[in-house]
């Protein structure tokens, strides 16, 4: 049991630097770049500083109504600042990939989106507590949100989101982390 967890946590870090490295090819066509900065909170008393990179090839598909789809991809490197006082690690870094969907306002100085993703996290620690364990680095990261981009060039940003993290049952136990979130972005 321990090999096969460890074989597919190999496995995923392989295609976490395949995507990576996909994406760093692709982006230099890219259309668009943003910087995202971000701020949250999660249950067991979990307080989150997020840096974000952000990758918009310019996809547009199924115009409805004035709206149309997108996907956009971003890289996060994550701070936990955990608050509990029988905290075995106050702090943990989270690095991850994820492709984030959008139904977005085709036009106007502000386009209000709703948005949705899963990706993939790296976490430097797997101990919350002494009685709250993830059982690998490995975790999923499932979020929706909402926002608006808006400007002269469209290069600002900001939205709320409700963000999942858990290993999918993958491995126990699995207790998972849930945040709120508030982030800016600039788009160069």
């Amino acid at each position: 049991m321990r090999s096969i967890k460890t074989s597919l946590q190999r496995k995923c870090v392989r295609a976490m630097v395949f995507c990576a490295l996909t994406i760093g090819t692709a982006s230099a066509h890219a259309d668009q770049f943003g910087v995202q900065i971000a701020g949250g909170v999660a249950d067991h008393d979990i307080k989150k500083a997020d840096l974000g990179f952000v990758w918009d090839p310019g996809l547009s598909w199924w115009e409805i109504g004035g709206f149309h789809f997108t996907v956009v991809g971003e890289a996060h490197a994550a701070y936990w600042d955990i608050q509990e006082s029988e905290a075995a690690h106050s702090s943990i870094w989270e690095f991850g990939l994820t492709p984030v969907f959008r139904f977005i306002r085709s036009s106007g100085w502000i386009r209000p989106y709703v948005e949705a993703g899963v990706g993939v996290r790296l976490l430097s620690h797997v101990r919350e507590t002494e009685t709250r364990t993830f059982s690998s680095s490995f975790q999923f990261a499932d979020m929706v949100g909402v926002g608006a981009q808006f400007g002269g060039h469209q290069q600002y940003q900001a939205g709320f989101r409700f963000q999942h993290l858990s290993n999918a049952g993958i491995d126990h136990p699995n207790p998972g982390a849930n945040f709120s979130e508030i982030y800016l972005q600039y788009n160069f």
